[in-house]
């Protein structure tokens, strides 16, 4: 602590990601990155960037990543004025907090869910509460409705993170239809492995924003690139903030890599499925091993052993260089979160497991 931090800065509790170990050859299940490298088309493109348009880079990106929005709205069947870029989700989610979230009256949110939530309500000084999930972690769509619990917006991650459940898209557009007079915002990082996108909402509800980002389907983490949908209203008020912090978000690199990863969509569909196939081998291996696993429509199961301590396990599978992620929070002391690897790195991690749950 300093004398000099400003008296926010004392009261904050910043997220802490997951662990990027500094190893050669580390089996890293703990931040859910896509598994398989991005379309080569990708590489084709930054080439591109740092060879014959390598001039372009002394000059500034285009700051409101046009041919990129272009190509994102026409995939989704949009407008252009319906898309906003930032530099990955969690700027787009910042914006949102600080453009649309920020009202006389609490923000819902899950008890259990993505936790830089609360840590952005904190920082922008915003009002909110948490919303239990019931017994099978799934969200009570009645406990957000405005006639139930009036509120200054409403924000959750589809498919819900940590636990990978999944809200059907009817229990979405109710909640949605619910609260007319508040935004809600639903955070779809997980949504390309086995869930429907409430961008199909966009049109008839000028309330919804849906968040997404490169980071996890089509295997851009490295490039931070992320995306919100919704009316054009919203998305002005977001590049307003924008452009009130930081105007050039997105460099040269990031929009072509974007650009070229939406382009190839039979290579997103590809590895789309191979992490979904993934994923169902690994829930039968657990399952197999006694573990209990939260059904999944992401890239990552959630899932408790009865009989051993989730703690003790991620430190066993530490001591062998095998990465997931244990969260010490109430409700979920006893579950790990792991990503869905390769099918050699889930057979590393299952092997490990039966050795330590014997």
């Amino acid at each position: 602590m300093s004398r000099f931090w400003s008296d926010i800065v004392h009261r904050l509790v910043p997220y802490v990601p997951g662990e990027q170990p500094a190893l050669a050859h580390p089996v890293k299940l703990n931040t859910n990155e896509n598994p398989y490298p991005p379309s080569p088309r990708v590489l084709d493109a930054i080439r591109a960037e740092l060879g014959e348009h390598a001039e372009a880079l002394r000059r500034y990106p285009d700051p409101l990543a046009k041919g990129l929005r272009a190509t994102v709205a026409a995939h989704h069947g949009l407008q252009p004025n319906q898309v906003f870029v930032g530099n990955g989700s969690d700027e787009v989610l910042a914006h949102a907090f600080q453009a649309l979230l920020k009202h006389d009256k609490p923000l819902l949110f899950p008890d259990i869910s993505y936790s830089f939530y609360p840590t952005y309500a904190r920082l922008y000084q915003i009002e909110f509460e948490t919303v239990p999930l019931d017994a099978q972690f799934t969200i009570c769509v009645d406990d957000y409705l405005a006639q139930n619990r009036p509120n200054g917006g409403v924000i959750f991650p589809n498919p819900n993170a940590p636990t990978g459940h999944v809200l059907p898209l009817a229990d979405v557009e109710r909640l949605v239809a619910g609260n007319p007079d508040s935004v809600v915002i639903v955070d779809e990082a997980y949504v390309d492995f086995g869930a429907q996108s409430a961008i199909a909402l966009i049109d008839r509800y000028p309330n919804l924003l849906v968040v997404h980002t490169t980071s996890k389907s089509r295997s851009l983490a490295g490039m931070r690139v992320g995306f919100a949908f919704g009316h054009a209203d919203l998305i002005d008020a977001l590049n307003r903030v924008k452009d009130s912090f930081n105007s050039y978000p997105l460099d040269r690199l990031a929009q072509a890599a974007a650009t070229a990863a939406y382009e190839d969509h039979a290579y997103f569909e590809s590895t789309c499925q191979r992490v979904i196939d993934s994923r169902a081998r690994l829930v039968a291996s657990l399952e197999a091993l006694g573990f209990e696993v939260v059904p999944s429509a992401a890239n990552f199961v959630f899932a408790k052993h009865p009989q051993h301590d989730a703690a003790t396990i991620s430190a066993k599978l530490r001591e062998q260089e095998i990465f997931v992620r244990h969260f010490n929070a109430p409700r979920i002391n006893q579950h790990l979160r792991i990503s869905v690897g390769t099918d050699a790195e889930c057979d590393t991690l299952v092997a490990a497991l039966k050795a330590i749950v014997a």
